[in-house]
């Protein structure tokens, strides 16, 4: 388990829970720290969602132990049911109640409070994401966004201990979620809020999380800041996940790397600490190849550009290299003015090559 001794807000120990015969959380064991915002990242039925709803008391597990501020919620002789853990929720669809207001949905979380308090501090909820003028409103008024930050209030006006969101942004158009995205982000680090969030992008857990636990067959495969996972995935289908990878045979001798598209350092180990020597796969990324016209004196290995794709900011390049078999990718600031047919040469940017055992 990742040691975060006193600062650990939620902890999962050994936890595991079976479908059958399907493994859906095996033995993970986590500990998220108290105001950070830690991303459950991975494909679709790796056993992040599962773990989330233990966290919330909506699953619960078949061996282990869930703990939030030193208080355990889920174990061998005592479960606590989802209202008594603390936790805030924020699904997918946002689960608002359409039979009532913004406000009245927001006021929900605090039913044991005298009325005039809950609305008050509802109210203030509302106006902390923007929400104010739309207290009246029922959710079928609002827009996806809207909605988004309706029941992002309401899962904070109660002050849970951890804040739980599962999917929160998948349910936006492209343009729309980058922007509330970062403003719920800033809204949730300004108030210092615990939260674990769930996500099958990549992009996204790199761009919100403090710390990101890859999963992968139920069991968090790698667990890490966003740079460390990206800089040193642990294995070809860790780096395969986060971008799309060329891959080469290559050899590490003598502390250099050895690739059909040149030879170059070995920058680091691999993120367990692994040393290689011998034969490798070594991995290149789309962006970190360098494309340049085949002139005299020109760096790099020859090569011919088979296709071009036109996206927007960048050029995707198709490229036949010398020496390889199949298609190398690379990503190339746009307007690249490279035209299918054309010879050129291909080096690595910064001998930027990522390292796995062949």
């Amino acid at each position: 388990m990742d040691a975060v001794g006193d600062s650990a807000r939620l902890v999962f120990e050994r936890v595991s829970r079976r479908f059958g015969a399907h493994a859906a959380v095996h033995e993970v064991s986590l500990a998220v720290r108290a105001g950070e915002v830690l991303c459950l990242l991975g494909p679709s039925g790796c056993g992040k969602t599962t773990l989330l709803r233990i966290a919330a008391g909506i699953e619960r597990q078949d061996a282990g132990r869930v703990v939030i501020d030193g208080e355990e919620v889920a174990g061998p002789e005592r479960v606590l049911p989802p209202e008594a853990r603390n936790v805030g929720l924020v699904f997918q669809d946002y689960a608002l109640f359409p039979h009532l207001t913004i406000l009245d949905n927001v006021r929900f979380g605090l039913s044991g409070r005298p009325s005039a308090e809950a609305r008050e501090t509802a109210l203030a909820a509302l106006e902390a994401v923007g929400l104010g003028h739309l207290a009246e409103s029922y959710p079928h008024r609002l827009s996806g966004g809207e909605q988004q930050r309706a029941a992002l209030a309401r899962a904070l006006v109660p002050q849970p201990r951890v804040l739980l969101m599962d999917e929160p942004f998948s349910g936006l158009d492209t343009r729309l979620r980058d922007r509330v995205r970062d403003e719920t982000m800033a809204l949730l680090r300004a108030r210092g809020a615990t939260a674990v969030v769930v996500t099958h992008d990549p992009e996204e857990a790199l761009r919100i999380g403090d710390r990101i636990a890859l999963m992968r067959d139920g069991k968090i495969v790698q667990l890490g800041g966003p740079e460390d996972l990206y800089d040193r995935p642990i294995d070809l289908e860790a780096a395969r996940f986060f971008c799309e990878t060329n891959e080469f045979a290559g050899r590490v001798e003598a502390g250099r790397v050895v690739t059909p598209v040149g030879s170059y350092p070995l920058v680091a180990p691999s993120a367990d600490g692994w040393r290689p020597e011998g034969p490798v796969v070594a991995g290149v990324r789309p962006h970190d190849l360098v494309v340049r016209a085949d002139v005299a004196g020109a760096e790099g290995v020859a090569a011919t550009v088979i296709g071009r794709h036109f996206l927007g900011g960048a050029d995707h390049l198709d490229l036949a290299v010398q020496g390889v078999e199949g298609t190398v990718w690379a990503r190339v600031p746009a307007p690249s003015r490279h035209r299918e047919g054309e010879r050129v040469r291909v080096s690595v940017d910064g001998g930027r090559v990522l390292v796995f055992a062949a």
